[in-house]
């Protein structure tokens, strides 16, 4: 994997971790935990997605720096 597309996959991650942490603190999340007791789903969803492409990012990275 090239590398700039691994540094690109990896800052996506980061981005979607940070707003995934920002919809879970949201009014709707509130609303949705209070009857649910978990927050909403795009919350959830934005932080697996977030962490599965950081992991990408950073196996991208690391290939590349054995170079493969």
């Amino acid at each position: 994997m090239n590398k700039v597309v691994s540094l690109a996959i990896l800052a996506v991650g980061i981005l979607f971790i940070i707003l995934g942490v920002s919809a879970t603190k949201s009014f709707s999340s509130d609303i949705s935990r209070f009857f649910t007791g978990s927050p909403t789903d795009k919350a959830i969803w934005m932080l697996i997605g977030g962490a599965v492409a950081v992991i990408v990012g950073l196996v991208g990275l690391r290939s590349w720096s054995k170079g493969s």
